[in-house]
């Protein structure tokens, strides 16, 4: 243990004075790790954090996109389950270095890509968080436009187009996307609070659709006797598996930057059971109520009206419309807070620190997240799916590969607390970047999407010969990336312990943190 750190009996490890790092480029408030004493986040936290991520349109629309691609409900539900546990588990390995050293995600990358180097890994994922953050921002601002077009009639509703949308949606766009910044600017604080008073409402939108259609639709018999248009055979298995991927990868993002939220746990303990009951439990229920409503949509229309603010619209009642939407707007700016400006917003800081504060982080997410055009990338199941999700699905089944690989089978959990913020430490390997995890990235990911196909990709992949490997794009990604990363650090972790033994002949205590790039 180093001098300038106390490790408590718990585990959790904290820097005896933060205050000493001020001085470093690499510092500032938002990264430095919490102290101990301010790590109070309880299960119920992690739980309400998931509850309002999880519970939103996006969400309801993967589930929803299932069907519309041809699934029946037991064949999606099967999908969205096993993508969940698949996901799971590297969110809570790499969430145990954030409630051990009270880090952000960022930091934690500092260790395997470098003090400069984890600015690739931190802004791959922000850039993906931006995109995230554009469609949420999207979906509810077209909630908010059929809400206010419900109360005031065809004279909002029939308004002068403007690139290709009417003015009144882009202007729903607009207010959306302010009152989001305007709590991010208040900070991490505001955001833990708005997660927990709006967790439990979040779910009465989408029962109020649900219950809806059943009792239009004549209960859940029409429904449940759809069989889909895949059948069990080949069609379903190659739908199946590009569709298993999108699943791992809507939550890929947060496998990499759960030490985000779990740098405040409590404890170990709180924080994995908080992410074990609150991930499968709420992705399951979100998954079920979506698989329902537009199945029962179906009967009711004709057709697989995959998005919960369209399908509103067709109700006759315009009460449920309002109520309902009221609702998911909630559950939208919730889980678009947690999921997709937080990480970024410690992205973009950690990239510049001395310039960048987490509220400007947050803005520079929202300005990007409309360049990126999000209505684009919203508007068909396949290009969601197979695009979006699967390519960038893969590219951070990569770096999620490498820092399971450094931190749990090199470094063995333990890390040098202080370099993570220090210029010529252990993690500063050859001028701030390590190569090997440089590397082990490339390799993960040119595997994993460098067959990508279909949507804005050619028929035959960007490299041919990859094409089949594109189907399993996060698990290729991860799999290849870890192995690689262990094959380049582990020998170099050896050889630097056998160093350090023979020059210290007696001693038997060696920090395996301290690792020479």
């Amino acid at each position: 243990m180093e001098p300038t750190t106390r490790e408590h009996a718990d585990g959790r490890v904290e820097l005896a004075d933060v205050r000493s790092l001020a001085g470093s480029r690499f510092f500032n408030e938002e990264l430095a790790p919490v102290p101990v004493a301010k790590r109070t986040w309880t299960t119920y936290n992690y739980f309400a954090l998931w509850m309002g991520m999880a519970h939103n349109i996006p969400s309801y629309a993967l589930a929803a996109s299932l069907i519309a691609l041809g699934m029946n409900w037991v064949q999606a539900l099967i999908t969205i389950t096993i993508g969940n546990l698949v996901v799971l588990a590297p969110m809570l390995l790499n969430s145990h270095a954030g409630t051990k050293y009270g880090i952000p995600f960022p930091v934690y990358a500092r260790a395997f890509y470098g003090l400069r180097g984890a600015n690739l890994a931190a802004l791959l994922r922000a850039f993906i968080a931006c995109g995230w953050f554009g469609i949420q921002t999207w979906v509810g601002g077209e909630a908010i436009y059929v809400i206010v077009g419900r109360l005031a009639g065809s004279g909002w509703r029939d308004t002068t187009v403007v690139w290709g949308q009417h003015w009144t949606l882009w202007l729903s766009f607009a207010v959306f996307w302010i009152v989001q910044m305007l709590i991010i600017w208040r900070g991490m604080e505001a955001v833990r609070k708005f997660e927990n008073w709006t967790a439990p409402l979040v779910s009465v939108g989408f029962l109020i659709l649900l219950g809806y259609v059943l009792i239009k639709a004549g209960g859940l018999g029409p429904i449940l006797e759809d069989g889909g248009k895949l059948g069990w055979g080949s069609d379903f298995w190659k739908v199946f598996a590009p569709s298993l991927m999108a699943m791992i990868a809507f939550w890929s993002t947060l496998s990499l930057n759960m030490p985000d939220f779990t740098r405040f746990g409590g404890s170990q303990r709180k924080q994995a059971r908080g992410q074990v009951l609150g991930l499968p439990t709420t992705m399951t229920f979100i998954a079920i109520v979506a698989i329902l409503t537009t199945s029962g949509g179906h009967v009711l229309y004709g057709e697989d009206i995959w998005d919960p603010a369209q399908l509103a619209d067709r109700f006759a009642s315009p009460v449920v419309v309002v109520v309902a939407l009221v609702a998911l707007v909630l559950a939208t700016i919730s889980a678009n807070l947690a999921a997709n400006v937080v990480s970024p917003s410690y992205d973009f800081s950690n990239a510049f620190p001395k310039r960048v504060t987490f509220a400007v982080g947050g803005l520079i997410t929202g300005i990007l997240g409309i360049a990126i055009q999000p209505w684009r990338l919203y508007s068909d199941p396949s290009i969601y799916i197979f695009a979006w999700l699967g390519f960038y699905g893969g590219l951070l089944g990569a770096v999620a590969g490498v820092l399971v690989a450094g931190y749990w089978v090199v470094n063995r959990t333990r890390l040098r607390l202080r370099d993570l913020y220090t210029p010529g430490g252990v993690y500063w390997f050859r001028g701030g970047w390590n190569w090997r995890a440089l590397v082990a990235t490339l390799v993960g990911a040119v595997l994993a999407v460098g067959g990508a196909y279909g949507g804005p990709f050619p028929a035959d992949g960007l490299i041919p010969f990859l094409k089949p490997l594109y189907d399993y794009n996060w698990v290729i990604g991860f799999a290849s990336a870890f192995v690689a990363y262990v094959l380049l650090a582990l020998p170099v972790k050896k050889k630097k312990k056998e160093e350090e033994t023979s020059e210290r002949p007696g001693s038997s205590r060696i920090d395996p943190a301290a690792v020479d790039g």
